[in-house]
C-alpha cells in the first residue's frame, strides 16, 4: 500500500475524524472508501449534461431529412456491399 501525502482543509480533516469515529474504523479507511464513492460518481453524467444531451437528441430528431431515404439506403447497401467483400481495396494513408 502506498503512503501519500495531501493537504486538506480543517473542515475536511474534523469531517473525516467524526466519519471515523462514527463509524469505528480507521480515517484511511473513510477516506479511502470516500475516493471509490466519488470515483464511481464520475462515471455518470450530472444532470445538466444529461438534460443537454438529451436536446441534442431532440434536435436531431426533430430536424428535417437532407437527403430522400431511398439515397441514404442506397449508400448502406453498398456500404455493407463493400464490408463483405472485404472492406479497402487499397492501404490506408
Amino acid at each position: 500500500m502506498a503512503r501519500i501525502t495531501f493537504s486538506l482543509n480543517d473542515k475536511t480533516v474534523a469531517e473525516i475524524r467524526q466519519a471515523a469515529a462514527r463509524l469505528r474504523m480507521p480515517q484511511s479507511h473513510v477516506v479511502r472508501e470516500a475516493v471509490a464513492d466519488f470515483a464511481a460518481r464520475t462515471d455518470r453524467l450530472s444532470e445538466r449534461e444529461r438534460q443537454q444531451l438529451m436536446g441534442v437528441l431532440e434536435r436531431l430528431r426533430d430536424a428535417k431529412p437532407t437527403r430522400p431515404a431511398a439515397d441514404v439506403d442506397a449508400e448502406l447497401k453498398t456500404l455493407r456491399a463493400s464490408r463483405r467483400a472485404g472492406g479497402r481495396r487499397h492501404p490506408s494513408k
